[in-house]
């Protein structure tokens, strides 16, 4: 009784909210209610503060659904491996990515895993590099895509090395060029990606003594390649970020060595799904690179 209880406190802490967490649970509103209650009487202490714009976890709360969830994951656990002593591969697999590897690898690698392992079911969350980690550091999902980890708790697989372009327009006297070199940007207004977490573009910047003249900080990269476009600057992406260009745009390599490392960041020990998972993706990217 009491994982079913854990499990409802997670979805409430997920989505703040009694009625969401009912709905995606399939319980009504007032049998979540019941639960958190019966676990705050049960340890004797408040597990969330109730207001009118919904629901958050009291400190005392955060502290035990880190623990609960450690209890849910080892629960999954036991049931993947289970399962796969009878040889049926089972269980659920959460994955936290940013929006470049949603969009160019994981629907051609779901689609493998769809067909090699139905039994697996795959959980996606988008979000920036630092959401990512500080879901992993939290135990939201069981694997990542980052750029690196700063955490000693998780292993991190480099998976991609993947260059850093300079996007200029049409109008630009930089569009003719063949590389551009960051000292020769210094003084060019820049429309900075603005990452959270370790941001590749600022580190290479820093890496080479360049102080760039930022004019706009943006998070969406169509809106940074848009502005891009209509001449309020220049930018520097990940090659895999820009895939599809205007006609007016154009991508330039740097003349200095710049590129970020996409890589998979999990747990050190891998649920049996997880691992199938991680084998699919390795697979995957060899054949690509083929």
């Amino acid at each position: 009784m009491s994982l079913v209880k854990y499990e409802i406190l997670n979805k409430v802490a997920e989505v703040h909210s009694f009625t969401k967490a009912a709905s995606v649970l399939g319980l009504t509103q007032s049998a979540v209610s019941h639960a958190v209650s019966s676990l705050e009487k049960e340890f004797g202490f408040n597990l969330i503060h109730r207001n009118r714009t919904g629901v958050t976890l009291t400190e005392d709360g955060m502290k035990m659904l880190y623990e609960m969830r450690k209890v849910l994951v080892a629960e999954e656990h036991l049931q993947q491996t289970a399962s796969n002593i009878l040889g049926v591969s089972q269980g659920t697999v959460r994955i936290g990515l940013i929006s470049t590897i949603s969009t160019h690898w994981m629907p051609n690698i779901i689609h493998i895993m769809d067909s090699e392992f139905p039994g697996i079911r795959i959980e996606l969350r988008e979000g920036d590099y630092y959401e990512i980690e500080q879901w992993l550091l939290q135990g939201e999902v069981d694997c990542g895509f980052l750029n690196r980890t700063s955490s000693k708790q998780f292993e991190f697989m480099p998976l991609k090395r993947d260059p850093l372009l300079c996007i200029v327009s049409s109008h630009s006297p930089l569009y003719d060029r063949t590389e551009i070199d960051l000292f020769e940007i210094e003084d060019t207004p820049i429309i900075m990606p603005s990452y959270k977490g370790t941001n590749d573009v600022m580190t290479t910047f820093e890496k080479y003594g360049v102080f760039p003249n930022i004019r706009f900080e943006l998070y969406d990269e169509k809106a940074i390649v848009s502005m891009v476009e209509h001449n309020l600057g220049i930018s520097i992406l990940p090659e895999m970020a820009i895939s599809m260009l205007p006609d007016t745009v154009k991508a330039l390599p740097l003349v200095q060595e710049s590129y970020r490392i996409l890589g998979l960041s999990t747990k050190q020990k891998l649920s049996p799904a997880s691992q199938k998972f991680v084998e699919i993706l390795k697979q995957w990217l060899e054949n690509e690179e083929q």
